[in-house]
């Protein structure tokens, strides 16, 4: 009886999959009254109830028509790890399918007075398509898109951690009723390519961005792509003002090709032209990464190359220090190297940051999203 019970749990489709429109059709199917619609909404996305039970504000016979149709969320958390220095959170999600995927909650220290930011990492796929060889994501293969909802409910997720510590704070009196913040910015750039799963990648965007909810501004979300070059134009139309990272990592053909697959299908050239016009179609500029390997791509030659690849373009360039992966066989490129190869970028009047690193003993840096419950097996 009670797997049976869990089987009909398991079979119900999540609430998180719909929009908010969606929403107001299920509540004159229920006979509530419109504005129980709104209410449905905020309660799930602005305060973070992701059981039917726990959304007392409105009727029992309500959320018992809800939960007979919908569940809140699909994911089950199995894993919650957190770094030596507390500034990285690491989840693990099992999925519907038996899938696993990783989410990460990175906290940055406060500057200038203000309180510091909290950025939440989420992904967009189980495994990857494309390849890179420096990715323990990319070294386990594609298993299958996430759905939108699977998307948010990771925000969700890493909201109700945020939310949770600053009201400690304000019981401790460090922090203010009104410096309450939670997430103040996602990346997508967890495990998958954001692009490749392009529709349900950006119905989250938009679901995230609504006032009445989650409420994180635009210019605070940042989707990053290998360079799918078709789904980056039609990015440029969609009149959303996030943040593009391109994942560039090599400044020709040749060394591109040799760790990323993708160049193949799009080389340099297309990219670099594309990246222009997604420049003028929404005068946002574009975040370069570069992952430094050691001996591969991180010669002052190749500084020389990027800078001058990258003349002219409204841009920034973030220098990511390589991190170990299981199946990892780049070296890591010293600090001095790093610096040296900044001040090339610099020469040519192109700003860059040598990345912050976080979670680096959890597993949790740029690159490292890999199921750890498999790789223990």
């Amino acid at each position: 009886m009670e797997n049976l019970q869990l089987t009909e749990k398991l079979n119900k489709p999540s609430i998180l999959d719909l929009e908010k429109e969606d929403l107001n059709k299920i509540v004159a199917e229920s006979g509530e009254k419109p504005y129980r619609a709104e209410q449905l909404w905020r309660s799930i996305y602005k305060e973070c109830n992701l059981d039917f039970s726990e959304i007392t504000t409105l009727s029992k016979n309500f959320r018992n028509f809800l939960s007979t149709k919908f569940r809140i969320g699909t994911l089950e958390k199995k894993i919650h790890i957190n770094s030596i220095d507390s500034s990285t959170t690491k989840l693990l999600f099992g999925l519907n399918d038996g899938e696993l995927i990783e989410s990460v909650l990175m906290r940055y220290t406060s500057d200038y007075g203000k309180k510091g930011r909290k950025t939440a990492c989420i992904s967009t796929q189980a495994g990857c398509a494309l390849g890179c060889t420096f990715c323990a994501t990319g070294q386990q293969g594609f298993r299958r898109n996430l759905t939108s909802g699977e998307i948010i409910e990771q925000v969700l997720q890493l909201q109700k951690i945020a939310l949770k510590e600053d009201l400690l704070e304000v019981e401790q009196g460090k922090r203010k009723k009104g410096e309450i913040q939670g997430i103040t910015n996602i990346v997508y750039m967890g495990m998958g390519e954001p692009l490749a799963n392009y529709k349900n990648t950006i119905k989250s965007v938009k679901n995230v961005i609504d006032n009445s909810g989650i409420n994180i501004g635009s210019r605070h979300i940042t989707i990053s792509t290998v360079g799918l070059v078709p789904k980056i134009k039609k990015l440029s139309k969609e009149k959303l003002q996030i943040n593009l990272a391109i994942s560039l990592h090599a400044p020709d053909n040749k060394t591109r090709s040799e760790t990323m697959p993708v160049n193949k299908r799009f080389p340099i050239e297309e990219l670099i032209d594309v990246c222009h016009y997604y420049v003028e179609q929404t005068n946002r500029r574009i975040f370069f990464e570069y992952i430094l390997l050691e001996d591969q791509n991180d010669s002052l030659s190749n500084a020389e190359k990027l800078g001058k690849l990258l003349n002219g373009l409204h841009c920034h360039v973030n220098l990511i220090p390589v991190n170990p992966t299981t199946n990892g066989v780049y070296g890591r490129t010293d600090d001095n190297a790093n610096r040296l190869f900044q001040g090339v970028l610099k020469r040519f009047g192109i700003p860059s940051t040598i990345r912050v690193e976080k979670g680096i003993d959890i597993n949790a840096g740029c690159g490292q999203l890999r199921e750890r419950v498999l790789s223990t097996n």
